[in-house]
């Protein structure tokens, strides 16, 4: 992802999956987000991202310790 002082790129990975709360389960944006992200300046997106990688951790620390990314 490539980033500047005044841009920041969409975190999207292409693995879009939205759960019961409408976030996508690839980049961890709320669908609303996702949605106005090309309307976002860079310090709005940089708040979004930081919310994302919480969710992102958050998501994480509730699966079960057999489940792996890699499967």
């Amino acid at each position: 992802m490539k980033e500047t002082a005044s841009h920041i790129e969409s975190p999207c990975i292409r693995q879009c999956c939205l759960d019961d709360q409408d976030i996508c389960m690839g980049c961890y944006r709320h669908v609303d987000e996702i949605c106005a992200w090309q309307s976002y300046d860079a310090t709005t997106r940089a708040r979004i991202l930081a919310i994302a990688e919480k969710r992102r951790q958050e998501a994480q620390s509730k699966r079960p310790n057999w489940w792996s990314d890699e499967l």
